[in-house]
């Protein structure tokens, strides 16, 4: 029997809508006629994600009881025998309740994916273990519930969900991710911008080791033992507005590290007359072109 297709989510924070993102494309598959169900899904009250699960079917949860208190768990040997084409379990480096047959939600989608069933699910960029500390000394918090990289760069397919640091601010501050009462807290501790910033950067990062070790896997399975021309690249997106002279200097800075070079790209509407070019777009050209880049 052909081992399951893994795809995972990786969100470079909470609240940018991997669940989301995950329950739609269960959806998508099953109106394409793929026998689809939720295996585990954690929609943390959140009215937008819990209606992104529409008419999937929802495989009960099994009932463990610890310490005299009841947990709720995805039920492994109920998803196993229903055996559909795809299963949607939500947040892979949860730890199940002790008495459960694993003690981590991957470790069940590993037996899932043993036994043909392909899965689809979710984990932030802060539960990867190479980053723990990293994640600690950026936002102060440990986590405590980690992923093996190994085990998620193992994956058919990863998808950054990715989201601006003010939009994802703005998102938090209209109730979408937490609870009125926790918004405040929340804004001023983990959700400030500096830290929003740090772990999207993180996310990037990560995300592009794995195409480089994707490309090296490509090169190795075809026989390619010849150099490629290949080279750093760092994208500046320039309209002439108030900031882009900041943005080209990061941009060479970053390309700097890395032995790349700066690409600046404006976009030029169709007519120039009602949409002139800024100002500031001249001075940023000139910029650009003294800081190497084209």
């Amino acid at each position: 029997m052909a081992r399951g297709k893994l795809r995972i989510y990786l969100g470079a924070a909470p609240g940018v809508g991997k669940t989301y993102a995950m329950l739609n494309e269960g959806w998508r598959r099953k109106s394409r006629g793929t026998d689809v169900v939720i295996g585990f899904v954690e929609a943390h009250d959140r009215p937008k994600t819990i209606a992104q699960i529409r008419d999937l079917e929802v495989v009960p949860r099994a009932t463990l009881m610890y310490r005299g208190q009841a947990f709720e768990e995805m039920d492994l040997d109920a998803v196993l025998k229903r055996h559909p084409a795809v299963v949607l379990v939500d947040e892979l480096a949860h730890t199940n309740v002790p008495g459960s047959r694993h003690e981590k939600r991957w470790q069940d989608i590993d037996e899932l994916l043993d036994t043909g069933i392909d899965v689809i699910s979710t984990v932030n960029i802060q539960h990867l273990a190479s980053l723990n500390d990293v994640v600690e000394r950026i936002t102060g918090i440990t986590q405590r519930e980690t992923v093996p990289d190994a085990w998620v760069r193992g994956a058919d397919q990863i998808e950054l969900v990715d989201m601006h640091p003010e939009a994802l601010r703005r998102r938090m501050a209209h109730g979408n991710i937490y609870t009125p009462e926790k918004v405040d807290a929340a804004l001023s501790h983990y959700f400030r911008v500096g830290n929003l910033s740090a772990l999207r950067e993180l996310a990037l990062l990560w995300v592009a080791d794995r195409v480089d070790d994707e490309l090296a896997s490509y090169r190795e399975r075809h026989g390619i033992t010849e150099p490629w021309e290949t080279k750093e690249r760092v994208v500046v997106a320039l309209t002439g507005a108030k900031g882009g002279e900041h943005l080209l200097r990061r941009a060479a800075r970053v390309a700097a590290r890395v032995n790349g070079e700066v690409i600046g790209v404006h976009v030029r509407p169709l007519d120039p007359f009602t949409h002139p070019a800024a100002d500031g777009l001249e001075p940023q050209k000139r910029l650009l072109g003294e800081l190497g880049g084209r």
